[in-house]
């Protein structure tokens, strides 16, 4: 069977810079799309190929679900909105926040870095999560931040967050024979097990 490989997404900026979470609760539609709001700019991203979905419930399978049942996170995944600084909302892909801090979890959005933010990587778009998203996560203080690169079968591990800087002060290259792990909640993955399974869309 050949490999899967995700389907093109793309993504669409604003000209302008006067965006923010008022006008967009106010003016854009609930169409499927994800829209986000980084710096004042409105992102606005199709929505995601099967491959991506597939790996979204692999990361709440494997960590979401049992940190949720040793008592010790609450795990969400997109379209979730996230409010914090420079990110008016944002919707990442998976986010994981400690149990101690569920009061930055409301009813529809969260407000306040989450522990552990995984964004699965668009090859039509890299710089969406490589650069732009990495810098504003590093600068809102999210203490780890997850880059899964489907295309290569691995995951790139960013801890350590400077604000002042507007990255992440440690990296880690996980490949696809070896095991993920999170800094904050004590749960590992083998990186395989991420895209293992997945049928063939290439068809």
């Amino acid at each position: 069977m050949a490999d899967t490989v995700a389907l093109p997404t793309i993504t669409l900026r604003s000209l302008d810079a006067g965006w923010n979470y008022e006008r967009w609760e106010r003016e854009l539609p609930d169409d499927g799309n994800r829209y986000e709001v980084i710096e004042g700019i409105l992102y606005m991203t199709t929505a995601p190929s099967y491959f991506h979905q597939w790996i979204v419930r692999r990361l709440d399978q494997y960590i979401g679900v049992p940190l949720e049942q040793q008592g010790l996170a609450y795990a969400a995944t997109a379209p979730i909105g996230v409010l914090m600084p420079g990110c008016d909302p944002v919707q990442p892909d998976f986010v994981l926040v400690r149990r101690d801090r569920a009061g930055i979890i409301s009813e529809r959005r969260i407000r306040g870095a989450p522990d552990l933010i995984a964004e699965v990587l668009s090859p039509s778009n890299p710089e969406q999560d490589t650069i732009i998203k990495r810098r504003v996560y590093a600068r809102a203080g999210v203490p780890e931040y997850w880059i899964i690169r489907p295309e290569t079968r691995d995951v790139l591990v960013c801890r350590n967050p400077d604000a002042a800087l507007g990255d992440y002060t440690f990296t880690l290259l996980v490949g696809a024979a070896e095991t993920l792990s999170a800094h904050t909640f004590p749960i590992t993955v083998p990186v395989a097990e991420l895209f293992a399974g997945a049928p063939d869309t290439t068809a």
